[in-house]
């Protein structure tokens, strides 16, 4: 595990531009503060919901005092608000040097987004890639200038080795009859696999997928004393003494997530995803499945264009 102090190791952030998903809670909002403390040009903090990203930023400025963080409307359920997010970034920035796709459902029932995708994989993976995509000119802008480092972090989780045994059930419909914990696993999974694709595709852009660790944040708030928890629990337990940066709290939690948009590029395998703290790791099988990762980009990149994008 790598020691990582975002106070004195994240280097100056001047002219940076950044955008992270999620930020009005949990890892999201704590990766901003962290950013926040180093002079980038500006952040853009995606929610869905004015009224809890003005209060973050509100605490966020208590701990940073004038921090350049302004909202930015995106609901990723939705095509439309994820166009609309996306047309709005590039009206105010000519830039984008890191991305953090940060947000997440997790163990939520059967229901699918506007588009018709199940919920957790449609938000988790599908929303995120339409994001990307639209914002894609912006990053190769950025990425052709001298001296620029581009990155995008995917948020995945441990919790891909729960995906079905398939990898991936492309089927939405057929997602119903799954388990919701297979359905979780399988839209981080899709992280996993799209930061893998993506660097193939786009080497001249750093993308790279993270588990923070189990941290206890509003994902767990439906359910944190119930059959999760002591699921979790177990499951974890087993795998703590190999694999550090678990039951860490949201500050713990945001270190990897810091540490792979901050540290110098060449500490960085482009494609890769890295345990607590910055630590590289294969995955699961299927997260090593080069031919499902090109798949998975493929199916998206039809499905994208369905619906005109």
């Amino acid at each position: 595990m790598v020691a990582f102090n975002p106070a004195k190791d994240i280097p100056s952030l001047a002219g940076k531009v950044i955008l992270v998903t999620g930020g009005n809670a949990g890892l999201g909002k704590q990766t901003i503060a962290y950013l926040a403390a180093h002079e980038p040009t500006r952040i853009y903090l995606a929610a869905r919901t004015a009224s809890k990203a003005t209060s973050a930023i509100a605490d966020i400025n208590k701990a940073v005092p004038n921090a350049p963080v302004e909202f930015l409307s995106l609901d990723l359920t939705s095509f439309s608000s994820i166009a609309a997010a996306a047309n709005t970034f590039k009206a105010k920035e000519k830039r984008l040097d890191i991305l953090i796709n940060n947000a997440g459902v997790m163990a939520m029932p059967y229901s699918k987004t506007k588009e018709g995708y199940e919920i957790q994989f449609g938000t988790n993976h599908v929303g995120h890639a339409l994001l990307t995509k639209l914002l894609l000119p912006t990053l190769l802008e950025t990425a052709a200038q001298p001296g620029a480092d581009v990155r995008i972090v995917n948020l995945s989780s441990m919790g891909h080795y729960l995906a079905p045994s398939a990898g991936i059930i492309w089927d939405q419909a057929a997602l119903e009859k799954t388990g919701t914990w297979a359905r979780y696993g399988q839209s981080k999974l899709a992280n996993i696999l799209f930061a893998q694709e993506f660097a193939a595709r786009y080497p001249q852009i750093t993308s790279v997928s993270i588990h923070p660790g189990v941290i206890i944040t509003d994902l767990y708030t439906s359910f944190a004393s119930g059959f999760f928890m002591k699921w979790a629990t177990w499951f974890y337990g087993l795998l703590t003494p190999i694999l550090p940066g678990h039951f860490k709290d949201t500050k713990g939690g945001s270190l990897n997530t810091t540490w792979a948009a901050t540290v110098d590029k060449a500490a960085l395998k482009n494609g890769a995803f890295y345990m607590p703290v910055g630590t590289l790791s294969g995955g699961s099988s299927k997260a090593k499945d080069a031919g499902l990762a090109k798949k998975l980009w493929e199916w998206t990149e039809a499905e994208l264009l369905k619906h005109g994008y």
